[in-house]
């Protein structure tokens, strides 16, 4: 009797060990808590006076990291890199864990994951499920926080920055008493064999579960395990009655949801930084404020450029569309030495604009805006516009200079010089970029830190939230860690996009000191067994670092593939991009089908970088192509399956052409009390129309196993039945792709 005093204190004492610390305790409130501790262990005392059952395993405290508890938790994923970089995810991302957890011998146990906000308080517990009993692996989907499409400017935001920051998860294990003792009660009772005690044994059980804070048990729960407990311990019912007593579908659901959990065993919390709305579930527009707006002019035949002020209609057309983000090439003014002409031609002629991405003349640098965009003030009401429309305003901050810009005479030794005293122009063999000074950050890294966070400031003053940086990964990783953290310190809500097609490492290192998304391969990932490799990827443990944008097309790339498809292409690649991740864009003149590539490169022909375009927009509704990335965006903001890096599974197709793949959420995890999945085939031939059974293991997806499910498809609204193999047909002249949400 004493042991199981001294177990129940140790539990409830570790119950109050684990448990968030308030920053101030009183001796009033120290005084009130040992109460309500003594008043339980006097219950559990009462409950179990006069047993002589098995001791219930104590909780041992882990006092040293690497030691273990009386339940081994080992292997958490996703965890800490390094030690250091704590995994990412938006606010209310859905996200998997996984632990191996086991105990000695033939016990059973169980795992909980419990979540804790930055202050540490209990937002969600949630039962772990074993995936791998051979292994010993159990799995279960979280989320820290609750989903939100508040902007930084918006009323409320307030309340949503306080859940930003550092949350925790900790994997719980404990020895499931009940299993392990239902298991062999019922053998023995079907035996006859020893039955008295393997039932008595039980009543002890149910009876001390009834009274376990742990189990954070209502009323009427504890009256019905006390009640099943004296049912149990009546010797003059039958072995097959006393039984059922504390083998019922209600204490199995008691047991699911409010489980006795003995020898509790926490591991060490897990950390994660949680970011903000946008962070990871995004889409992008990307435009050209100078082709916005521009005409010919029927006098002189001179194309005549759009302004700040003109562009407000790409701001109507982005929100239209129903995008979020609005992403801005460098609006800076463009130096005229070595000024590059159309499609990158070395000599510019007299009305060439040239690249936006030459910063600097006489009128300025990158705190300037180009005059012949307007002014300071109009980038403030046209930041003002796209707020209204609910659209964040993203500049592409690309830190290098023409000859002209101002720093080659007030910092000269902030650029590489060749042996004859000359500035080295930009290169990276065999381009060459003549009217482009890099960089060199080994003479004064901390005096070109200063700077640039002095002109970010200034931005994000004027509206700016989010920087897309071009080709971060030819700077010191070391740079960009140090401005980011001085920039966010001030403004936490300004989020990066790295602008980076490199190598891994680099990718991983740019995602760690701060960039919260990120270009990557997928225009190159066209084939079924490229996407079927790469969708895993990227929304698989890389995606608690790396949050991968797909654009199917910049004014950088263009694709054989979308090349070559046709109005079919341009809407597969669409379809890919916005569901195949919670991030992706869209670089205008895509609903125009502009896809003539220059030759010899994957680049478009009279690119956009180095000419101004003028557009007829009225074009594009005999294409299609704009109602379909508004269909998309409305579907991936009606369904909580389209929020996550986390919740993809590739399907087994029939046909080489046909891609298929689920995004699944919990009903616990949707914020609608309903589970939420989509299934999306696409047909990868632009020309030919293909047939495929599409195979799903149902119970992976928590899908009916017994019985047909009704499927709708999204982009039609057409019904189907479905079930474990289906039957798809997809002609490029009609459907390129199902997006079926399961009714």
């Amino acid at each position: 009797m004493a042991a199981i005093q001294e177990s129940a204190n140790t539990r409830n004492s570790s119950e109050q060990s684990k448990a968030p610390k308030p920053r101030k305790t009183t001796a009033k409130k120290t005084t009130t808590r040992r109460k309500r501790v003594d008043a339980e262990t006097a219950k559990v005392t009462k409950a179990l006076s006069g047993m002589t059952g098995e001791v219930p395993a104590p909780t041992i405290e882990a006092s040293a990291p690497g030691q273990f508890g009386r339940i081994n938790v080992m292997d958490i994923t996703p965890a800490e890199e390094r030690g250091t970089y704590a995994p990412r995810v938006e606010l209310g991302e859905p996200f998997e864990m996984t632990a191996q957890v086991f105990i000695e011998g033939r016990t059973k146990v169980g795992a909980t994951a419990v979540v804790r906000n930055p202050r540490g308080r209990e937002t969600m517990r949630r039962a772990m499920t074993c995936t791998n009993p051979g292994l010993d692996r159990w799995a279960v989907s979280v989320k820290c926080g609750e989903h939100s499409d508040l902007k930084p400017w918006e009323d409320g935001y307030a309340a949503v920055k306080r859940q930003l920051g550092e949350w925790t998860v900790t994997i719980e294990g404990w020895e499931d008493t009940y299993i392990s003792w239902l298991r062999d009660a019922r053998i023995k009772v079907q035996v006859n064999d020893d039955v008295d005690n393997a039932l008595d044994s039980g009543a002890e059980l149910l009876a001390r579960w009834a009274v376990t804070a742990d189990a954070k048990l209502s009323a009427q729960d504890r009256k019905t395990l006390q009640k099943a407990a004296e049912t149990m311990a009546d010797s003059s019912l039958s072995a097959e009655d006393r039984l059922a007593a504390g083998d019922n579908p209600q204490i199995a659901q008691l047991h699911d949801t409010h489980p006795l959990r003995d020898g509790l065993s926490p591991s060490q919390p897990q950390r994660f930084k949680v970011e903000r709305p946008k962070s990871s579930f995004a889409a992008w527009y990307q435009f050209f404020p100078r082709s916005e707006g521009a005409y010919v002019d029927p006098n002189t035949g001179a194309i005549v450029q759009g302004t700040l002020q003109t562009a407000l209609a790409g701001l109507d057309r982005a929100a239209a569309e129903g995008f979020d983000i609005v992403y801005l090439p460098p609006i800076f003014p463009i130096g005229t030495t070595n000024r590059k002409g159309r499609n990158n031609s070395l000599v510019a002629g007299p009305n060439d604009p040239g690249s936006p991405f030459g910063i600097g003349s006489e009128l300025g640098g990158h705190d300037t805006v180009d005059p012949l965009l307007g002014t300071m003030d109009d980038f403030k009401a046209f930041v003002a516009r796209a707020h209204e429309l609910g659209l964040e305003i993203a500049l592409d901050f690309a830190l290098q200079c023409s000859p002209d810009h101002p720093w080659v005479k007030q910092h000269p030794n902030w650029f590489r010089h060749k042996p004859d005293g000359t500035i080295a122009f930009a290169e990276n063999p065999p381009k060459k970029y003549q009217d482009i000074y890099p960089i060199d950050f080994n003479a004064d890294m901390a005096g070109i830190e200063k700077e640039v966070e002095r002109i970010m400031n200034l931005w994000i003053d004027a509206g700016v939230t989010i920087f897309r940086i071009d080709n971060p990964h030819t700077k010191p990783v070391r740079f960009w860690q140090d401005v980011i953290a001085a920039v966010t310190k001030k403004h936490p809500e300004v989020l990066f996009l790295a602008e980076a097609f490199t190598r891994p490492g680099m990718m991983r290192a740019l995602s760690y000191v701060g960039f919260t998304q990120s270009h990557c391969y997928f225009p190159w990932r066209n084939t079924k067994e490229e996407l079927a490799e790469y969708l895993p990827v990227t929304n698989g443990d890389d995606g608690y670092y790396q949050h991968n944008t797909f654009w199917p097309t910049t004014p950088d790339i263009l694709t054989a593939y979308v090349r070559d498809n046709g109005i079919a292409g341009h809407c597969v690649r669409a379809v890919l991009a916005a569901m195949g991740s919670p991030s992706w864009g869209i670089y205008n003149g895509y609903e125009l089908i502009e896809n003539r590539q220059r030759p010899g490169f994957e680049e478009q022909i009279d690119n956009e970088k180095y000419e101004v375009k003028v557009r007829d927009w009225d074009q594009a509704k005999q294409f299609g192509v704009a109602e379909m990335l508004t269909a998309l965006n409305k579907i991936r903001r009606n369904h909580p399956a389209a929020l996550s890096y986390h919740n993809l599974t590739m399907l087994e197709t029939s046909d080489p052409n046909i891609l298929a793949f689920a995004r699944h959420t919990p009903a616990e995890l949707t914020g609608t009390g309903k589970a939420d999945t989509l299934i999306v085939v696409v047909n990868l031939d632009g020309h030919n129309a293909h047939q495929s059974m599409v195979h799903i293991e149902l119970a992976d997806l928590g899908l009916p196993t017994n019985r047909p499910f009704k499927v709708r498809d999204e982009l039609t609204g057409r019904e189907f039945q479905w079930g474990w193999d289906n039957f798809v047909s997809l002609a490029p002249w009609a459907d390129v792709a199902h997006i079926f949400s399961v009714q």
